[in-house]
């Protein structure tokens, strides 16, 4: 078992390597990414444990068994892992370059930012592909103002599902802690959604993707309401948006990383959006915010790198101290 003091030196490793390297294609290529072999494992379980002829009990019964098996190989994969790397110097090192490859500063930042380039180098119609790529709802029914409320509400969210909450179980519970959570999102991502199929069998998934992101959301909304004025946005009108709306999102923790960003950015977000269910008719986050605009993205990333480089501070700060 490691110290909190190693698994602390595996964070900072992990988040310095995923800063400079993030996602290499290249490799990704030639090598299944380990949230692809997860994905791979739900798969399976859903082809096999999800029947439609199912009674809804029965198919909620066997969600949670689905959950429960991911959680359990995860643990035990990640104990495996943190056994078989030799304690020391080294072994931190090559631990938290293994962990950088599940988190998603830097990709999540390239994502974003082709929103962005998109808008400049082809227009309203090149933006919407970019978006399409990294928000579930219908792009062809997005403006200008759409586009960038979608891109900037998936930087705010994703910064708190990618980045916060895998390096919060990460220090918190080392490698095994780590893998356990990106099972559980993976999940959730994957089954944890309303429609007939998996409104019972994705319900384990879905709560409990709920509950492991409980701490992890709020910390982002505070991480970025310190961002704020590095992006010329205010940190009191984050902070009070924050506070008064998250509560309003659907979801009991993306409200909260949304709700800041508008408020640091003075723009609206959430509000009704169409996916290919259907209309959601949400109310928005800072409702007397202005409409977002390309160059809100810019801000928006700004506000995810300085993010970022606060959380890594902290980190640096409990390290120091452990």
């Amino acid at each position: 078992m490691l110290s909190w003091s190693d698994t602390l030196v595996i964070t900072l490793v992990a988040l310095a390597a995923d800063a400079v390297i993030g996602d290499p294609d290249w490799l990704w290529r030639r090598l299944a990414h380990p949230v692809a072999i997860v994905g791979r494992a739900i798969a399976a379980l859903d082809r096999v444990l999800n029947r439609e002829a199912w009674s809804s009990a029965r198919r909620k019964f066997f969600g949670i068994v689905t959950i429960l098996l991911l959680v359990i190989a995860a643990l035990i994969v990640g104990y495996a892992i943190e056994a078989i790397i030799p304690p020391g110097v080294a072994g931190n090192i090559v631990l938290g370059l293994l962990a950088s490859m599940l988190i998603a500063q830097k990709s999540l930042h390239q994502h974003v930012a082709r929103v962005h380039a998109a808008f400049i180098t082809g227009g309203l119609t090149a933006a919407r592909e970019a978006v399409s790529l990294i928000v579930g709802r219908d792009p062809n029914s997005l403006d200008e103002s759409g586009v960038s409320r979608a891109a900037i509400e998936s930087c705010a969210e994703n910064f708190s599902d990618g980045v916060v909450a895998p390096t919060f179980w990460l220090a918190t519970l080392g490698v095994p802690g780590l893998l356990a959570y990106k099972a559980i999102n993976t999940a959730d991502s994957m089954i944890g959604h309303r429609s007939d199929t998996y409104r019972d069998f994705g319900w384990a998934s879905a709560r409990l993707d709920d509950l492991v992101n409980l701490v992890p959301a709020r910390i982002a909304g505070l991480l970025l309401v310190l961002a704020a004025p590095l992006a010329r946005g205010s940190m009191a009108s984050a902070l009070r948006t924050m506070w008064r709306d998250a509560r309003n999102h659907r979801s009991p923790n993306a409200g909260w990383p949304e709700s800041a960003m508008a408020g640091a950015l003075g723009i609206k977000l959430a509000g009704p959006r169409r996916y290919a269910e259907g209309l959601v008719d949400d109310p928005y986050l800072n409702a007397n915010g202005r409409d977002a605009t390309p160059a809100d993205i810019r801000r928006a990333l700004r506000m995810l790198a300085a993010a970022c480089g606060i959380q890594f501070a902290i980190y640096i700060t409990l390290a120091c101290v452990a």
